[in-house]
């Protein structure tokens, strides 16, 4: 065999070193989409509240239940302090979660705050209804005289008749620590912790869900941005009402009073320009941009 001519080996030794470049970027191309993905995988998703030396962890599903709690206790103009007895009732009753089942004490108990149809609180599909179910509760608290003061126990209690009172007391550093932020008494109170949104969110959509939670909220939709008309306690509300649910609403970023929440980058409250007495609510575009 003849050998190689210099040529055809410096053209094969070119086709070598372009191939192993070719590798050596594909690979590097898998190995950083990997470590993407799995960063993603390893975030923990949760949402934070803190109010003075009171903290509060929560999920995101559960976060954005006591985001409701608290939202209806503002549309009805009762003071933070009904939204906290609310959210810690809430959490020890279900957990914060929209269950349908109850256990031996209350077969029939349902929904966020256990409610029993056999005890008068309504019909299995009302106290279902996380709207219905939060009403209720706020009908029966109200009309414990001086429930402001009461410990949480004893107000609790006073609705629920639970077989162990004692046990909403632990949870009430954290519902003073949501209902503080999610009333807007505490601005930058509550964050959250979430992987990128994988689903196009909906401008109008999340206005729907606002105006039900809040009613009477003047809002405008443009695009993938909702822009509501409030300043005060009620922008910051609004605005971490739409942190504690910007996982199911796939919410990225949030703007209100000078300050933004965003998805992506920390996932704590930056400094941001953006206009007097609006709040701005920007969910995931489609692919297309659209």
């Amino acid at each position: 065999m003849a050998p190689l001519s210099v040529a055809r080996r410096r053209g094969l030794r070119r086709l070598a070193v372009l191939l192993l470049a070719l590798a050596l970027a594909v690979g590097g191309i898998y190995t950083a989409v990997y470590f993407v993905q799995r960063s993603e995988t390893l975030v923990s998703e949760r949402c934070t509240a803190s109010a003075g030396n009171r903290t509060g962890e929560l999920a995101p599903d559960q976060a954005a239940n006591a985001a409701l709690i608290t939202a209806v206790a503002v549309r009805r103009g009762l003071p933070a302090r009904a939204a906290t007895i609310a959210i810690a009732t809430a959490m020890q009753e279900s957990k914060l979660r929209n269950i349908g089942h109850g256990d031996q004490a209350g077969p029939d108990s349902r929904g966020l705050f256990q409610q029993r149809p056999s005890q008068g609180w309504g019909t299995e599909a009302q106290i279902m209804d996380p709207y219905y179910a939060v009403n209720a509760f706020y009908d029966a608290l109200v009309k414990i005289p001086g429930y402001e003061t009461l410990d949480i126990t004893d107000a609790a209690q006073q609705v629920q008749r639970s077989a162990h009172p004692e046990a909403y007391a632990q949870h009430e550093d954290m519902g003073r620590a949501f209902a503080s932020g999610l009333t807007g008494q505490t601005p930058e109170g509550v964050r959250c912790t979430l992987r990128s949104a994988t689903a196009a969110g909906d401008a109008a959509a999340v206005a729907g869900e606002l105006e039900q939670a809040y009613g009477g909220v003047d809002s405008t939709a443009d695009g993938a941005t909702l822009v509501v008309q409030a300043d005060g306690p009620m922008a910051w509300s609004i605005a971490q009402w739409a942190v504690a649910n910007a996982k199911d609403l796939s919410v990225t970023r949030v703007d209100v009073a000078g300050r933004a929440w965003q998805r992506s980058g920390g996932n704590g409250w930056q400094d941001a320009t953006t206009a007097d007495r609006q709040v701005r609510i920007t969910v995931r575009q489609n692919d297309a941009g659209s």
